[in-house]
């Protein structure tokens, strides 16, 4: 591997041992065996380098499950199936999680790390659109991705802090899915018409 390489692979190690906050530049260079001059000249910053390793260990994470994902794209099998895997990565998932809180609650401590990562935001959505209901990405609309993509994410965003505060009460794939249905048969209504409330 080149420096470049190598820097990724050390700030990845790094976010999952240290999170953004405590990570240094030195902290990455030693991990990675590079320089300081390597992350201006190959990342522009610090923080681009950790933002481009989260970016990587959240694809990777995702990777991890996707692709045995049982069900229809959009039924509840699938629900439950995008659950089951997200939780069955849970431990390995867990510093990733807590990387991402650590910037959500840092205020303006970071602020150009907040930027970076806002901006990732709606490829994040996309790919959690087109895991849950089959869709592919390049047929989204900016639209789907104000909706249905920031729907979804809340949804996973919710689950990994329930997890993160207390996994013995979080719930489990199988109560997530049946809260999504009792949700949804709530709002259409018990004979899946709209309801007239709801509109």
């Amino acid at each position: 591997m080149g420096h470049r390489e190598d820097l990724l692979a050390g700030a990845k190690q790094c976010l999952v041992d240290k999170g953004f906050v405590r990570t240094t530049a030195r902290d990455i260079v030693k991990a990675s065996g590079t320089n300081l001059a390597s992350i201006g000249y190959h990342y522009g910053s610090k923080d681009a380098l950790l933002t481009q390793a989260f970016i990587e260990l959240i694809q990777e994470w995702g990777e991890g499950f996707q692709s045995g994902l049982g069900g229809e794209g959009g039924s509840l099998e699938r629900f439950r199936a995008v659950w089951d895997g997200v939780l069955s990565q849970k431990e390995s998932a867990g510093p990733i999680w807590s990387a991402s809180l650590e910037v959500a609650l840092s205020g303006d401590r970071l602020p150009d790390l907040r930027s970076m990562l806002a901006a990732s935001q709606v490829e994040g959505r996309k790919g959690m659109i087109a895991m849950f209901t089959g869709r592919p990405e390049e047929e989204l609309t900016e639209r789907d991705v104000r909706t249905l993509g920031t729907f979804y994410q809340a949804l996973l965003n919710g689950l990994m802090i329930q997890w993160l505060f207390d996994p013995e009460s979080a719930a489990t794939p199988e109560e997530f899915t049946e809260g999504m249905r009792q949700a949804a048969q709530a709002l259409t209504g018990p004979q899946g018409e709209p309801d007239p409330a709801a509109q």
